[in-house]
């Protein structure tokens, strides 16, 4: 799908604060499931959350993002992912050993260019949704940086800039692909 931009990497690199800015643009957004998920765990007393079962967290951060990109096909003109079915599959397989990432990438695509925000320590935070360390995070986009280009993505790293520059850069780059996301196709 064209138009559906996947914005994946590094925990605490600043992908919502640029789906927010996105958003501002008018654009359409769809929120990080896993973000999501440990709300609504904690909100309601569960344990898939990454430190308690780490396995049925990624399990259901897994089905939201498949069910975000179903949803998102009524959508029209781009959508921009905070994370998606990628990031959740190649996290499933490196706790679990199993493949979903082969399989699941071919059945939900996001646009060829995927948008990369690297480890950038002096934003990343930890709290009460992410309780891990910067070398976890940096382990993560180690595992995605990997993945993303064997599953057939271009990957553009986000500059470690304000957002309203790595917006500019993002939508450039999507610009010199085609259509610019927020001009309508000729």
């Amino acid at each position: 799908m064209d138009n559906f931009i996947l914005i994946s990497g590094c925990s605490g690199g600043g992908k919502s604060t640029l789906l927010k800015a996105l958003k501002a643009r008018g654009h359409h957004v769809v929120e990080e499931p896993g973000r999501r998920i440990v709300e609504a765990e904690q909100a309601s007393g569960g344990n898939a959350l990454p430190w308690t079962d780490i396995e049925a967290f990624l399990h259901r951060a897994l089905d939201l993002a498949i069910a975000d990109h179903r949803a998102a096909r009524r959508l029209s003109g781009p959508v921009f992912f905070d994370r998606g079915v990628v990031d959740a599959a190649v996290a499933l397989r490196h706790v679990t050993g199993h493949p979903e990432a082969e399989t699941l990438a071919g059945d939900y695509r996001y646009n060829r260019a995927v948008f990369l925000a690297p480890p950038w320590p002096d934003i990343f935070t930890s709290d009460e949704a992410r309780r891990h360390g910067m070398d976890e995070a940096v382990a993560e986009y180690a595992r995605l940086e990997a993945a993303l280009p064997a599953l057939g993505y271009d990957t553009h790293v986000l500059p470690k800039a304000p957002v309203d520059t790595r917006a500019e850069y993002l939508l450039s780059v999507l610009a010199d692909a085609g259509p610019r996301p927020d001009e309508p196709a000729p």
